[in-house]
């Protein structure tokens, strides 16, 4: 029987196990898909806590794990076009991608290029679209200066890179470890701590256009008092304070065609998913933990053997 790795019920790391379960059936607008590599994102352990975005029920459990993956199409639901058995796909799965078969609703599923890996479009749905769909809401314009918090992980290195693309300056908060990292993408690094303003300031002492927040709380506090206009704070890590900085939430338009403009980012060579980790399905666990820990640079994502 094909395997999966699920948490059992809500709580930590304990909660979770490699179970064999039976291949899903496509339903009405869903693809099954064989699954060749999957991403790992905070949401996923966050998820296994009891988070749940805005409007979405609890799942039944045991529930797989997982929010982004790319494979092959095995099978085809009811009222499905513009896919075929075998094509080559990624996206966002119904209910969870570390496993070896997952079903993806067409509305969130894109073709795979052949000049992108599985691994690489894996990395994709969950990051770089996060990345993609706040630097579009932002629009600002070149030359403008855009500040990034958390720039080191998954998220971040794609918000840097989709930003230079667009012609503007980046001053990146990550860690003195990430800092060769953050350069790497053509970023300014400032380290973090209680003390990143002061080094933003020496960068932009007038003050950024704009802050991508990835980290919320105290951070995003403080990167509000750098920015010319709180209308252009914006935050996937803050949801809960930053209205109240007069910035708003990253508005995610989790579309098919949001995943087409990504994946043509990576073909042209303007954003590389920068995937530093791969773990086999059956190290999923220690895959999750080197997220939940925060000690990721880039992203990691657990590959599926056929």
């Amino acid at each position: 029987m094909p395997k999966a790795y699920v948490f059992t019920q809500y709580g930590g790391p304990e909660t979770e196990a490699l179970v064999e379960q039976d291949r899903p059936s496509p339903g009405p607008g869903q693809l099954l898909v064989a699954v060749r590599a999957a991403g790992v994102n905070p949401v996923d352990w966050k998820q296994r806590t009891g988070y749940q975005r805005p409007g979405q029920q609890r799942r039944e459990l045991p529930a797989v794990l997982g929010n982004e993956a790319a494979g092959v199409v095995e099978e085809i639901g009811e009222g499905v076009t513009g896919f075929a058995v075998g094509d080559e796909v990624f996206g966002n799965p119904v209910a969870g991608g570390y496993a070896q078969y997952a079903l993806f609703p067409v509305a969130v599923t894109a073709h795979k290029p052949a000049a992108v890996s599985f691994t690489d479009a894996a990395a994709l749905p969950v990051a770089a679209a996060t990345a993609y769909d706040g630097v579009r809401q932002l629009a600002l314009p070149t030359g403008a200066t855009l500040l990034v918090t958390g720039a080191g992980g998954g998220v971040g290195v794609a918000v840097a890179q989709i930003a230079r693309a667009d012609g503007l300056n980046v001053i990146g908060v990550a860690s003195e470890g990430k800092k060769d990292l953050v350069e790497s993408l053509g970023a300014a690094h400032v380290p973090s701590g209680p003390d990143f303003a002061d080094g933003v300031r020496a960068l932009a002492p007038d003050g950024v256009d704009a802050v991508y927040d990835l980290v919320g709380g105290e951070v995003l506090e403080a990167a509000a008092e750098l920015v010319k206009d709180r209308a252009r704070l914006i935050t996937a890590g803050g949801k809960d304070i930053v209205e109240g900085l007069g910035g708003s939430p990253v508005v995610r338009a989790r579309t098919a065609a949001v995943l087409d403009e990504v994946v043509r980012l990576v073909v042209d060579g303007r954003l590389d998913p920068l995937v530093t980790r791969t773990f086999p399905l059956e190290e999923a666990a220690e895959a999750l933990r080197t997220v939940e820990e925060g000690h990721a640079r880039g992203k990691v994502v657990i590959e599926v053997a056929e």
